[in-house]
């Protein structure tokens, strides 16, 4: 399988009132060793508007982590949402505002329609918020089942609501 992205985000205070960005830094460290994987590479975090559109909610705090390893997929996501739900997430409706959100983005060259995760994550193709971190720990990643280079996949997608994180 080889690498492995996860991407990490939240724009609540944790259930203990830790700030987003203190949140996905913990999210982080706890990856490496998870399911006997090792973190290589952690993106800078970016601030980033909510996608879709929501007035109300506060802007989101992302970014991309590389691990390196063999996982289950099965095991791997379910180790996830465990970290997630010890940080108070929740999932009142779909893209509600989160304490903590952790995504797998791919999973080497895997391409799996089912079952859970779907493997590349569905949607990252389309957001900025998970491509530009990406792109600082894997410049040269390429889309399993599309094959494009993350460079090409930026380039299809319109500008979006970026800072980098701490600079509002």
């Amino acid at each position: 399988m080889g690498d492995i992205l996860v991407a990490i985000g939240a724009n609540l205070p944790g259930a203990d009132g830790t700030a987003p960005l203190a949140s996905c830094r913990a999210a982080a460290a706890a990856l490496d060793g998870l399911c006997g994987l090792s973190l290589v590479a952690t993106s800078s975090w970016w601030e980033t508007a909510p996608d879709p559109p929501q007035p109300s909610s506060p802007w989101y705090v992302n970014g991309v982590a590389r691990l390196r390893g063999e996982a289950d997929p099965a095991a791997l996501l379910a180790a996830l949402q465990s970290i997630e739900n010890a940080a108070g997430r929740v999932r009142p409706y779909p893209n509600a505002p989160r304490t903590l959100d952790l995504d797998i983005i791919a999973m080497g060259g895997l391409v799996r329609a089912a079952p859970d995760p779907i493997l590349p994550h569905p949607r990252a193709h389309l957001r900025r918020f998970v491509l530009e971190p990406l792109r600082e720990v894997w410049p040269g990643w390429t889309h399993p089942a599309s094959g494009l280079t993350v460079e090409a996949l930026l380039g299809r997608l319109p500008p979006a609501p970026m800072r980098a994180a701490g600079t509002a």
